[in-house]
């Protein structure tokens, strides 16, 4: 009997947790420039869709009698809808992509949770050393206070978004 499946690419699950992250990025991506369609355009946004355009000419994408008639759209445009159709067949401005998030003060807020959860612990194993008792005390409190040193240093680390800039 034959594997009907051994000549299938086999796709991993870096793979699969790849594309779910491009389909992420690729989603904000449009519902910001959803949310930005009825909003006027200023003088900057202008700026930077016509460097975008002359970019996309650079790279030959455009020859030089779309891209005047895109930058005359872009001039002409009073809204983010009515600059759409000057990007029309070209990847989607750099106005368009989403901002970085920020690091969070969520992995503080997990540390302080560790060190309640661990609290208990650690008061168990200090009264265990009180009466005499290390091998328990240490049973209890050692773990605690590691599982609190590895918190915290995962709370002030760096984000992989902070390392890349």
């Amino acid at each position: 009997m034959t594997d009907r499946y051994r000549d299938r690419p086999k796709t991993d699950l870096a793979n699969l947790a790849g594309y779910a992250a491009a389909a992420g990025q690729e989603a904000r991506a449009v519902a910001a420039r959803r949310r930005m369609m009825p909003v006027r355009l200023t003088d900057e946004e202008r700026r930077v869709g016509i460097d975008e355009l002359s970019e996309q000419f650079a790279i030959g994408r455009l020859d030089e009698d779309e891209l005047h008639r895109r930058v005359d759209i872009v001039n002409e445009a009073v809204t983010h809808a009515d600059l759409q159709p000057a990007f029309h067949g070209l990847p989607s401005p750099a106005l368009y992509a989403p901002t970085p998030r920020k690091p969070g003060r969520w992995r503080w807020a997990a540390f302080v949770g560790m060190v309640w959860l661990a609290m208990p612990f650690f008061l168990t194993g200090l009264a265990f050393l009180v009466f005499g008792r290390e091998i328990a005390a240490a049973i209890f409190g050692l773990p605690a206070l590691a599982l609190v040193g590895v918190t915290w240093r995962w709370a002030k680390a760096p984000t992989r978004r902070s390392r890349r800039a």
